[in-house]
């Protein structure tokens, strides 16, 4: 949501863009490839969600590692509601970081072993997308995941009557098809990653419908 708003208002658009994610499965990629990582150890796994809005992935992740692996979560966000948002919405038992700031000046006070967006790259511009992989691949020690949308007709119409049906916020319904005309193809991925000195034989672009263009790399 990049249009000026209150807080009331980019709150109650998070809590709609949460059930969309619910609704279309948008946690289903990047939970799944956390799972090569689900090993327990006495060390916690630093994941960071950059551009992390209401936190919502966050919070799916903190429940999904129960059991699995421990885990050290923080989501970072530009915009200071998200950070007010997410401690909003999550519990208080929950002990999750929010941060306000711009990814790229951040200082982790522990080394980050992963990290994850959904649905941030979709905003930035060409040279930023390859920036951010470019930091990506310098600031996570065992990996990084983008899971975004991909560029289809079928995406971009089914998306526009489903927010109709469901009567989402009106930025929802305004905003869903715009960020999948800004989104992706495959092309696009392989010269993001190619500009950012990235070679593409090390990451995985993989689409996951019904409607995720899913970019991946694994650490040795």
């Amino acid at each position: 949501m990049d249009e000026p708003c209150s807080y009331e208002e980019f709150r109650d658009c998070l809590r709609d863009l949460e059930k969309v994610n619910r609704t279309v499965g948008s946690y289903r990629p990047t939970l799944g490839w956390l799972e090569q990582f689900a090993a327990p150890g006495d060390a916690p796994l630093h994941i960071v969600d950059v551009g992390c809005g209401g936190g919502d992935m966050l919070r799916r992740i903190e429940v999904w590692s129960r059991k699995r692996v421990k885990v050290r979560l923080t989501g970072i966000d530009l915009n200071p509601y998200a950070a007010r948002a997410a401690r909003e919405f999550t519990p208080g038992e929950s002990e999750i970081e929010w941060l306000t700031g711009d990814a790229f000046s951040y200082q982790p006070s522990a080394a980050i072993d992963l990290v994850i967006s959904s649905l941030f790259t979709h905003h930035l511009e060409d040279s930023e997308i390859a920036r951010f992989i470019a930091w990506m691949e310098r600031m996570a020690r065992r990996g990084w995941f983008i899971n975004d949308l991909h560029r289809e007709k079928v995406p971009y119409y089914g998306f526009k009557a489903l927010a109709w049906v469901m009567r989402w916020h009106k930025f929802v319904q305004h905003d869903g098809p715009i960020s999948i005309l800004r989104s992706f193809r495959r092309a696009d991925w392989e010269q993001y990653c190619s500009m950012a000195g990235v070679g593409t034989g090390d990451v995985q672009i993989e689409e996951v419908k019904p409607a995720r263009l899913c970019v991946s790399r694994l650490k040795a």
